[in-house]
């Protein structure tokens, strides 16, 4: 049975995961960049977001 992680490292096998690039093309997001426009990232602490 899988569940949904809140903490540490995530394996696939035992939590629920959603491919982070199946979500938004690179293309849709390189052009919020380049209009200068807000988006968020939604993810666990230290995962490397700020990087």
């Amino acid at each position: 049975m899988r569940f949904f992680n809140t903490a540490g490292p995530v394996d696939p096998a035992d939590h629920y995961t959603i491919p982070p690039l199946a979500r938004l093309a690179d293309e849709d997001l390189l052009s919020l960049i380049g209009q200068k426009k807000y988006f968020i990232l939604h993810a666990p602490r230290q995962t490397g977001k700020t990087s």
